[in-house]
């Protein structure tokens, strides 16, 4: 009963949402703000988490390819297709369910507990429309310009990789990423970021405007925020596989 009472206060929120999309003049500033904090300020760790994804993939693939029979540019063709597909959609959307997710709980959670909200409210302000669609909408932008980010940082760092190892060299990486390059994974790997981005902040943004109990509710928002989001993500890669692959 708790968990379908929890369903349905976020499906009334999310509704709440999607109506109030529509107030483009409410939001406007705050949207532009948070473009910045969930995409821009978030550059940094991304690359990081695709370079040294790339990395370890090509050295993984490297180490269980060693074989006469098998063409070293397979190495860039499986470390590309693996980063693209897969790691760079759901490896950075896990960093964001803890970097952007645990913010975006905390700001509202910490509104909510503060009274900022309820204050909002009271000068006639919709505080669905001024604090959770920006949220929601720059997470769904935004995603799929970070898993670019990641895929190009992804697969420099495996060419990096290969050359200072000695493993694989650039030309014959890159010649297995162009030979078995399909368009359609890059098209399911925007997909997975645009459904992620939309996981992450809207679960954020529930478990933080609904925030009970001071300090020690926030921190509590902000941690079922990021568990939960992760769960999510990994539960709709299932799914968005099953159904799309």
């Amino acid at each position: 009963m708790h968990y379908l009472n929890e369903l349905g206060k976020y499906s009334s929120l999310l509704y709440q949402a999607l109506r109030s999309s529509t107030e483009f003049s409410t939001y406007r500033k705050n949207l532009f703000q948070e473009l910045v904090k969930i995409g821009y300020d978030s550059v940094p760790i991304i690359m990081l988490t695709g370079v040294f994804t790339g990395s370890v993939m090509t050295l993984q693939s490297a180490y269980q390819l060693q074989s006469a029979f098998i063409p070293i540019s397979t190495i860039g063709a499986i470390t590309s297709e693996s980063i693209l597909i897969e790691l760079a959609a759901v490896i950075s959307s896990l960093v964001l369910a803890g970097k952007v997710g645990a913010r975006v709980a905390t700001e509202l959670g910490t509104m909510r507990v503060s009274e900022q909200i309820d204050a909002l409210e009271s000068m006639g302000f919709n505080s669905v429309s001024f604090l959770v669609v920006p949220r929601v909408l720059a997470g769904i932008l935004m995603f799929p310009v970070l898993y670019i980010v990641a895929s190009v940082f992804g697969i420099g760092g495996g060419v990096a990789a290969g050359f200072f190892s000695g493993q694989v060299p650039p030309a014959d990486f890159l010649q297995g990423a162009r030979m078995y390059f399909y368009p359609w994974n890059v098209i399911f790997g925007f997909t997975k970021m645009i459904v992620f981005g939309y996981i992450i902040t809207s679960v954020a943004c529930y478990k933080g405007y609904f925030a009970r109990g001071g300090a020690e509710g926030v921190g509590k928002s902000t941690t079922d925020a990021t568990v939960l989001g992760c769960i999510l993500v990994l539960l709709a890669d299932f799914v968005l596989a099953a159904l799309l692959l």
